[in-house]
């Protein structure tokens, strides 16, 4: 083990702050820059924020089936005060980043509130350069970069903060929109329309693609946009903005075939691009991709010794729980600890939408063009007891195992909370575990997640000749 080093990591996300504590555990002194605030933008205006506002809206849809189960509402109205909504999800965002700076300042982890540079070598050590509240330079002896990404700006629809917003100026509107234009229906956008929908606001969705969550399991994404136009959301699909304007106090969408769009307000969720620009990594010898990200291996290193990368900022998968990892596997392997190399084949990934879509492993999309063997068993979630006392109406649960061995390796849950349904399956996955282990284990009755159990028991193979010997 390599103790006494010292570690300069450049930016407080989770990639760099879970890496600081792993790296602060292993006996390294450790070091934090942070230009914005410990947790960085998954923290205080990406993943928390628009996770909090998300379970906000969430509310609004808890009386969708109301009067089959016998609840009246009288003439009482929910209404949604969005100053209040806003105020909260901004102080949790920031009560969340004190809360990890706490926790950095217990474990003796140095945090410099500024903006870092590595400006060449003193030795075989790196030397970053740091402004901000205070200017020094740093000599470490590993460097990881963890500086995130930043949403994508189009020439023709530069944000104002005011009508034409990215989705880190959601969280200052005083008012809900009247009508939310939403461009781009990846995740991001597809949150966010879902969301401002739930909470009373008029959108229209625009996709340039044949469906929403184009690169989503395909029966999940038609799920999800067909319970988008049933309560009443326009989306536009095979419809690309060429520009943004605004037009007093809305804006207008100038789609490429020559449509207009006009609303009170524009989100544009057209993706994000890395925050690796004036961070001096060309010169340090950091080898990146032609869209700025940098290029890593399976433990995080980059094309420079002694220097990591972790999270968005690598394009690996825009995920914190993925850049969390990353940066633990850095200071594993920096510092001489045991380390495993980053395997994708079990990352788990939810999409906040009402329901949710959880997925883990390969795709069906896998199975059917044949790089796959596998089979599929689909089990409508409606069909469980307990959806039926709750009044869920929409969602499934698709198990895939191996055609040879009943391995499962990989599963799509849409149903509310599938981010919490998907763990079993995602344990599954990860320590290869066949269909028939997974069946074998007792579930709650009635329990959502006794549909897991029996879509593994759908996919149970019979050996018909061992049977009958």
């Amino acid at each position: 083990m390599r103790t006494g080093l010292h570690v300069a990591i450049i930016g407080g996300g989770p990639g760099g702050y879970e890496a600081a504590l792993v790296a602060a555990q292993l006996g390294a002194v450790v070091t934090v820059i942070e230009e914005h605030g410990m947790g960085g933008s998954a923290v205080l205006t990406d993943v928390v924020p628009s996770k909090t506002l998300i379970a906000t809206a969430e509310w609004m849809t808890l009386t969708e089936s109301a009067t089959e189960l016998g609840i009246y509402a009288g003439d009482g109205a929910l209404r949604v005060d969005m100053g209040q909504v806003n105020a909260r999800v901004r102080a949790l965002a920031v009560q969340q980043s004190r809360d990890i700076a706490a926790r950095l300042e217990r474990e003796g982890i140095r945090v410099i509130a500024g903006r870092a540079q590595l400006c060449g070598t003193k030795g075989a050590r790196h030397r970053v350069a740091v402004t901000g509240e205070t200017c020094e330079e740093l000599v470490a002896d590993i460097v990881l970069i963890a500086t995130g990404a930043t949403p994508r700006e189009l020439p023709d629809a530069q944000p104002d903060g005011e009508v034409i917003l990215t989705w880190k100026q959601l969280y200052h509107l005083k008012a809900l929109p009247e009508h939310l234009i939403v461009v781009g229906s990846g995740v991001t956008g597809a949150e966010f329309a879902g969301a401002y929908h739930q909470l009373g606001t008029r959108v229209t969705l625009i996709s340039s693609r044949d469906r929403v969550l184009p690169g989503e399991d395909e029966d999940a994404a038609n799920l999800i946009e067909n319970v988008f136009r049933r309560r009443g959301m326009t989306v536009l699909s095979r419809s690309r903005a060429q520009a943004v304007t605004r037009c007093g106090d809305g804006v207008e969408v100038r789609l490429t075939d020559g449509r207009t769009v006009t609303g009170s307000h524009c989100l544009m969720a057209v993706g994000a691009v890395p925050n690796t620009r004036d961070l001096g990594l060309e010169a340090a010898g950091v080898n990146m991709r032609e869209s700025g990200h940098i290029n890593v291996d399976r433990v995080s290193r980059t094309t420079a010794f002694g220097i990591y990368a972790a999270g968005d900022c690598t394009g690996v998968y825009p995920l914190a729980s993925v850049a969390a990892m990353q940066g633990r596997i850095a200071m594993w392997h920096a510092l001489g600890d045991a380390v495993a190399p980053l395997s994708l084949e079990a990352v788990a990934a939810n999409i906040f939408t009402t329901p949710e879509i959880a997925t883990i492993g390969v795709t069906q999309a896998d199975i059917d063009s044949g790089r796959v063997a596998g089979d599929v068993t689909r089990l409508p979630i409606p069909r469980n007891p307990r959806a039926k006392m709750l009044g869920i109406k929409e969602g499934f649960v698709k198990v895939f195992s191996d055609s040879h061995s009943g391995v499962v390796i990989g599963a799509v849950i849409v149903a509310p909370r599938a981010s919490e349904l998907i763990f079993p399956l995602t344990i599954a996955v990860t320590h290869r575990l066949t269909v028939d282990e997974i069946a074998n284990v007792f579930t709650i009755y009635p329990s959502l997640s006794g549909s897991l159990g029996e879509a593994a028991r759908m996919l149970h193979q019979v050996d018909d000749e061992d049977f009958f010997e």
